[in-house]
C-alpha cells in the first residue's frame, strides 16, 4: 500500500509540474537559507577559532593599569619565568613611526618586544632571525620587517636580499636582521589593520618613542596547556604581591578563554541565523498545506471512486501525506543541490573553498525540518480527504 500510495503521489506532482515547483519554492528558499547562513557561521566560527589557535593556546596576557607608582622593570619581568608554570615572558609595546628608505615612506606599527615574544605569539620568519637578547640588553637598533614594508619602501622581494639593509624609522636607522612570513590573520600576536611592521628591540623602542617609558602589557606562555590555569594562578598571585592587592590594577586574559567565548559566540549567531532561516521552511510548510487543500478539492471525485471500490480512510489518507512529504522533500534536495553550488562559488570568491563547505549535520537537520513540515502540514489536508463520505464525493461536480 505504501509503495502505491508513493507511486500515486509522484503521478500526481508530475502531472502538476510548475504548480509543484511553486510549492516547492517556499521549501527551497528555506532550506538554502538555513543551510548557506549556517554553513557560512560555521566555515567563519573554523576561521577565527584557528586564527586564535594559531597563537597557541597557553598564551597569558597582562595589562597593567595603574602601577602604583611602582614601573614594572625588564630585570624584574624575567625573574617571572623562574616559576615552573611560566615558560617564556615579554614586554610588549607599541608606536606608530614612519618608516623611509630613500623617497619612499610608509606609516608603520612598531612593536617593542623582547627575544621571547616570537616564541610566544607563535611568529615565524621568512629570512634572518628575531630579536636577541644581547640587542635588548644593548638597546640595538635592529628591526624585524613585514614582508609588505621591504617591498613597498625598500623596493625588495625578496626576503634574504632585506637582510643587512637599512631602514629609517622616526628618523633614526635600523638594520635589518629579520623578516616575518607573510600571514593573512589579523589575529596574530600585536598586528593592527596596517601591514606595515616592525619588531625591534623594547629597549630601543623606549628611546625611539617618548610614549613608551614603562612596561604597563607583557605576554607569557604557560609550559603547557595542561599548566595554563596555574600559571594564570602563579602571575595572578605575582601581580597582587606587587600592587599592593590591588586587583583592579590589572588584568589577565587567558587565551583559552577568549576561543571559548568566540565559539560561544558563533555557536549563538548560527543559532540565531538557523532560527530566522526556519521562518522561510513554516512559510513554505503553509504554502504546502495550501496547495494540498487545493488538490484535495480537486480530487474530489477521485476519493469517491476509491472508496467506493474499498480503500479504507487510512489508505486515503497516506495518499495525501505521502504526497506532501514528497513535495517536501524534493524542494529540500533541490535546496541542498542549490546551497552546495552557492558554498562553491562563495569559496571560489573567497579565496579559501575549504573554509565554506556543505556540513553534514546542517544537511541532516535540513531534511528532519523538511520531513517535519511535509508531515505536520499534510496533515490536515490528508485528514479532510480521508473524512469525506463516498456519496459525497462522488457527487461532487466541482
Amino acid at each position: 500500500m505504501f509503495f502505491q500510495s508513493l507511486k500515486m503521489a509522484l503521478a500526481s506532482i508530475a502531472s502538476n509540474k510548475m504548480r509543484s515547483f511553486l510549492t516547492m519554492l517556499g521549501i527551497i528558499i528555506g532550506v538554502v537559507s538555513l543551510v548557506v547562513l549556517v554553513s557560512i557561521a560555521n566555515g567563519a566560527t573554523s576561521s577565527v577559532t584557528e586564527s586564535i589557535s594559531s597563537m597557541g593556546t597557553n598564551l597569558l596576557t597582562v595589562t597593567i593599569s595603574d602601577d602604583k607608582e611602582n614601573p614594572l622593570k625588564l630585570a624584574e619581568l624575567s625573574t617571572f619565568t623562574d616559576n615552573d608554570e611560566i615558560s617564556l615572558i615579554s614586554p610588549v609595546a607599541q608606536s606608530n613611526s614612519t618608516a623611509k628608505s630613500g623617497y619612499n615612506s610608509e606609516s608603520t606599527t612598531v612593536h617593542g618586544v623582547t627575544n621571547g615574544y616570537a616564541d610566544i605569539e607563535g611568529l615565524e620568519l621568512e629570512a634572518g632571525r628575531f630579536v636577541m637578547t644581547t640587542d635588548v640588553d644593548n638597546h640595538t637598533n635592529v628591526a624585524i620587517v613585514s614582508q609588505d614594508l621591504i617591498t613597498d619602501v625598500l623596493e625588495i622581494n625578496r626576503a634574504d636580499s632585506a637582510i643587512g639593509q637599512t631602514i629609517s624609522l622616526d628618523g633614526k636607522p635600523y638594520l635589518i636582521v629579520g623578516v616575518l612570513a607573510e600571514d593573512d590573520s589579523t589575529t596574530t600576536g600585536m598586528s593592527s589593520a596596517s601591514t606595515y611592521e616592525a619588531y625591534i628591540p623594547y629597549t630601543s623602542l623606549m628611546r625611539l618613542s617618548d610614549s613608551v617609558s614603562e612596561i604597563t602589557s607583557f605576554v607569557a606562555s604557560a609550559t603547557s596547556e595542561d599548566t595554563l590555569d596555574a600559571a594564570e594562578a602563579s602571575l595572578t598571585e605575582l601581580m597582587m604581591a606587587r600592587l599592593d592587592n590591588d586587583e583592579d590594577a590589572f588584568s589577565i586574559m587567558n587565551q583559552s578563554t577568549i576561543m571559548e567565548t568566540m565559539e560561544n559566540v558563533t555557536n549563538t549567531m548560527a543559532l540565531m541565523l538557523g532560527g530566522i532561516a526556519a521562518i522561510s521552511l513554516l512559510v513554505g510548510g503553509i504554502g504546502i498545506m495550501n496547495i494540498m487543500l487545493v488538490s484535495v478539492t480537486e480530487r474530489t471525485r477521485e476519493i469517491g471512486i476509491r472508496k467506493a471500490i474499498g480503500a479504507g480512510r487510512g489508505s486515503i489518507m497516506l495518499q495525501f501525506l505521502i504526497e506532501a512529504l514528497m513535495v517536501s522533500l524534493l524542494g529540500c534536495a533541490i535546496g541542498i543541490f542549490t546551497s552546495w553550488v552557492i558554498l562553491l562559488i562563495i569559496g571560489a570568491v573567497s579565496g579559501d573553498v575549504g573554509t565554506y563547505t556543505l556540513s553534514q549535520t546542517v544537511v541532516v537537520v535540513a531534511v528532519a525540518f523538511s520531513v517535519a513540515i511535509g508531515v505536520i502540514f499534510g496533515i490536515y489536508p490528508a485528514n479532510k480527504a480521508a473524512r469525506k463520505k463516498p456519496i459525497d464525493a462522488l457527487r461532487y461536480t466541482g
